[in-house]
């Protein structure tokens, strides 16, 4: 699954704000994984540690997704 790398932050959606602009920014790049991405790959790490923490990164995010439908889910039941 590639992707999408090439994202822009326009003054319009930030009402002409230089620091929500960098804040927004910084919140894409880390959704995206970029700067993430680029520390990992300044080093080489062996292909089971690398199989082994993207296991553990794949169960945190699942766990992650389960919270947050348990709690979608409780504030559904508690609004009827």
């Amino acid at each position: 699954m590639k992707k999408k790398g090439n994202f822009t932050v326009k003054a319009r959606e930030c009402r002409n704000n230089p620091e929500r602009m960098i804040r927004r920014f910084i919140k894409k790049t880390k959704k995206e994984r970029i700067i993430e991405i680029v520390r990992e790959r300044s080093r080489y790490k062996k292909p089971s540690v690398a199989k082994k923490e993207k296991r553990l990164r794949a169960a945190r995010t699942r766990a992650r997704e389960e919270q947050k439908r348990l709690r979608r889910k409780q504030r559904r039941d508690r609004k009827n």
